[in-house]
């Protein structure tokens, strides 16, 4: 059972990952980006997720700098847009991300999303990264089966990590059992399904541990075995989306909550998208 927010999942070269981190995406780099990082810090948290298109990479690194806490303390990710895709345009877009960051290193880079005709130059530019020391771990995000067929198909690295959209409305099984058996770790964004909560099953479950439905999903992921970045800027959600930690869900609710799949999508399709 994972009791801590401390607890981390060990990747397959070897590296500590936080079960629990705080995601960023669309929080402003005005200030928010920077409070609410050293928000979360203070609170415990260990593992921040940003990237590029989020334009708050500047902040995040302020926000690390100001909580006190050791860099090497921290689990950090960030992400290679789609824009910058391409070997040497990767390269220089990473040096871009570390100059915002403030750091000279990070402990996760994926590629964002599967950019056909790029993403196999742009994953041998993480390659460089990674045997260069400037990235701790590599992998993807938003790749599905036959994207990542494809890059470990020509690769001697298989990605560390694949971070998809992952709730109780879209559980990816067949991709979920695939990471698994390749040793790729999951990780969930958007595991709140962006707010669309309203589910009897979860606000039963929730009353039974004395639980938000919140609270609830990220319990589930967590049980599951994938890691889990919800996004919050308020100082009482980012605790409560931290209070997961002291219950356990039955096999029962487990199997209840993984029911209400739908394979309902909130964000676009990596197999359609355009940006």
């Amino acid at each position: 059972m994972t009791t801590a927010l401390t607890n981390s999942t060990v990747l397959h070269n070897g590296v500590n990952m936080p079960w629990l981190g705080l995601g960023v995406w669309k929080v402003k780099d005005d200030g928010e980006t920077e409070r609410t990082v050293q928000t979360a810090i203070e609170a415990g948290y260990r593992h921040i997720d940003t990237a590029a298109a989020y334009q708050n990479e500047a902040g995040v690194g302020v926000g690390v700098r100001n909580s006190g806490v050791a860099r090497e303390e921290l689990f950090i990710t960030t992400k290679v847009w789609n824009a910058d895709q391409g070997y040497e345009s990767s390269l220089a877009a990473f040096d871009q991300s570390l100059e915002r960051l403030g750091m000279d290193y990070v402990d996760l880079l994926l590629i964002h999303w599967p950019v056909k005709g790029k993403y196999k130059d742009t994953w041998r530019a993480l390659e460089t990264i990674y045997r260069g020391g400037k990235a701790r771990a590599i992998g993807v995000s938003n790749f599905q089966i036959h994207h990542l067929q494809d890059l470990m198909a020509t690769s001697d690295l298989v990605p560390m990590v694949n971070q998809v959209e992952y709730h109780p409305l879209l559980t990816q099984e067949e991709l979920f059992a695939f990471c698994k058996s390749n040793r790729i770790q999951l990780t969930a964004w958007s595991p709140l399904m962006q707010g669309n909560l309203d589910h009897a099953a979860l606000a039963d479950i929730g009353a039974k541990y004395g639980k938000s439905p919140a609270q609830v999903v990220l319990r589930w992921d967590l049980q599951t075995g994938v890691v889990t970045i919800p996004k919050s800027t308020n100082p009482a959600r980012l605790k409560e989306n931290s209070e997961i930690f002291d219950f356990e869900l039955s096999d029962d609710d487990m199997a209840a909550i993984s029911s209400l799949n739908r394979n309902q999508r909130f964000g676009p399709d990596p197999d359609n998208f355009n940006f």
